[in-house]
């Protein structure tokens, strides 16, 4: 008798691909973009061609038959997905742009959208920016009598911080207030009433925070099996670029999409994690293999932007970390030139080192906008950046404000400027409103006495005392200018006026003032001075004045360089013009 058997119709046909990969891509991104099933680490150097190793396994999954829009490509901007998305659509088709692509955020929102009555909202709910939800937060606040507490209680951006912190880094609120607001420890039990509420007041508002998108994916995949298999199932091949930058909440929502197949290529850095204080955990990165022990890692080392001297230093510091994924970076640019290291005696021997090699970089045709200068933290820059305007060099500063405008140094600046100019009558009005009590009305009153009338510094001795004439005009005349004013005519009695609540902070700042401007100081004792006085307020005003103290360090360090004050106030106020 004749046997037949049963012959697949599935039969792999060898694929006419459109994209050269094999002469496109190196040996390890080939091998990357090849890959097409089973969860793959991708340990990404530095310049070793990270995207376009996504982009083209992207383009050739979709060569390969697979529906582009059962491909989900997460990344850490919604910008860069698109330009993948963009860049896989020019070298293949317009079938790359129906590719699934954006952040966690946005992917969770479309997936809310669909299921949200499964986490208790209509589909319909709203999403609260960065300041809606500190307005919020602000309102609560206000409802439980914490505005008008004796002691001093965190503002709502600070609050919302602290939330938002404990959320992404998988930890307590007191954990957060221990870390980086100590100050502020005596508040938990308020903070966490206040989280408590924000939260009901979201639910019941159909409101949800950025937070709140990943928290309720989260509990929506983990809490309904159904769902779980159906959006797992659809998305069969899941890459996440920027591994190392993922919070945990992201981790977990990684592997619950990929759960139902294990299709999952994430792709990153160990030695590149810098958002630590966003929530980011490089553990992330480093514990993937121990969530699949059976992943396939593939390490990116040939390097596209640096000579080799270059990678051999940055080889060398890599190797000293204590956890890692292993690198050898390699190039074949050509190029001999070693990198400089330079220790200098104090900052401003390095800030001036800096500006001297940027000045004879541009006298090689180099122009300025072509150099750039990398800090760990943006504070680091305080001493360069006076240095580079003493020198009339443009710059722009990115990830920071400039040290001089940011407006705790503003403020002590307008104490320096008034002891030197009286007749600054810019920084007469900033400094007066940093006075509890006194609003823009009375300080433009006062400021148009000082500098505008000419009554100087004294003017503020006049009017915190009862009864006293100033330049021949009875004080109770003021009432009709400074409707503030409830002083009244009588006889002088040396005493300070307190109908005011302001008086006694006026007094003390004339105290202050008259205190430097009668020295013969440096700049470096000036701002001791004017800091002991302005301390209280710089706390009250910051809730991070913590932060922001480092920068008066830097300031008192600058100060240390001038014997006189009008020196040190131009090479402060001045910017560079080319």
């Amino acid at each position: 008798m004749k046997e037949y058997k049963l012959k697949s119709y599935n039969v792999k046909k060898d694929i006419d691909y459109k994209i050269n990969y094999d002469g496109e891509l190196n040996a390890a991104q080939l091998e990357a973009v090849k890959t097409k099933e089973g969860p793959v680490l991708v340990i990404a150097g530095a310049g070793t061609g990270k995207t376009k190793t996504l982009v083209y396994r992207a383009a050739r999954l979709v060569e390969e038959g697979a529906n582009p829009e059962n491909i989900l490509l997460l990344t850490f901007t919604r910008k860069a997905a698109l330009n993948m998305l963009k860049r896989a659509s020019m070298i293949l088709d317009e079938r790359c742009g129906k590719i699934s692509g954006g952040t966690f955020h946005s992917f969770a929102n479309i997936m809310l959208r669909k299921y949200a009555k499964l986490v208790g909202f209509n589909e319909n709910f709203t999403i609260l920016d960065k300041s809606d939800a500190e307005s919020v937060i602000g309102i609560i606040r206000a409802k439980l009598g914490y505005n008008k507490t004796e002691k001093r209680f965190p503002l709502k951006h600070t609050i919302g911080e602290v939330i938002s912190k404990s959320i992404n880094k998988n930890t307590l609120v007191e954990f957060v207030l221990n870390s980086e607001y100590p100050h502020f420890i005596d508040s938990l039990d308020g903070i966490k009433v206040i989280q408590m509420e924000y939260q009901k007041y979201k639910k019941e508002k159909m409101l949800m925070d950025y937070d709140d998108l990943l928290l309720y994916f989260e509990l929506l995949l983990k809490g309904n099996e159904e769902i779980r298999k159906r959006i797992s199932g659809f998305y069969k091949y899941i890459m996440i670029d920027e591994y190392q930058d993922t919070n945990k909440i992201q981790a977990n929502l990684a592997y619950l999409l990929a759960s139902e197949h294990k299709n999952i290529m994430v792709v990153g850095d160990d030695s590149q994690s810098i958002y630590s204080f966003r929530g980011a955990n490089f553990k992330n990165i480093m514990d993937f293999p121990k969530q699949y022990p059976e992943c396939k890692i593939i390490t990116l080392e040939q390097n596209y932007r640096s000579t080799q001297p270059i990678l051999d230093l940055t080889n060398a510091l890599i190797e000293n970390a204590r956890e890692k994924y292993s690198k050898k970076l390699f190039t074949k640019k050509e190029g001999d030139l070693k990198p400089v290291y330079v220790e200098t005696d104090d900052p401003n021997m390095q800030s001036k080192f800096v500006v001297q090699r940027i000045l004879e970089i541009r006298e090689e045709g180099i122009p300025l906008n072509k150099i750039a200068i990398l800090f760990r933290n943006a504070w680091h820059s305080n001493d360069l950046e006076i240095e580079l305007a003493a020198a009339n060099i443009n710059f722009t500063k990115y990830g920071g404000i400039k040290f001089t405008e940011a407006s705790h140094i503003k403020d002590i600046m307008s104490y320096l400027k008034v002891s030197h100019n009286p007749m600054d009558s810019i920084s007469w009005f900033r400094i007066l409103q940093l006075i509890d009590g006194i609003g823009e009305k009375t300080a433009e009153f006062i400021t148009g006495e000082i500098a505008e009338n000419n009554k100087g510094i004294n003017f503020l001795k006049d009017l915190v005392y009862q009864g006293t004439e100033i330049g021949g005009i009875n004080i109770s005349q003021y009432k009709k200018r400074d409707p503030d004013s409830k002083l009244i005519s009588q006889p002088a009695t040396g005493k300070i006026n307190y109908q005011k609540k302001y008086y006694k902070d006026l007094y003390k700042l004339y105290v202050m003032l008259g205190d430097i401007s009668a020295k013969n100081l440096s700049p470096y004792e000036l701002i001791n001075i004017v800091f002991n006085y302005y301390k209280p307020i710089f706390e009250n005003k910051y809730d991070d004045f913590n932060r922001r103290a480092k920068d008066v360090e830097s300031l008192l360090l600058i100060s240390q360089r001038y014997k006189k004050l009008s020196a040190f106030l131009s090479d402060m106020t001045i910017e560079g013009t080319d």
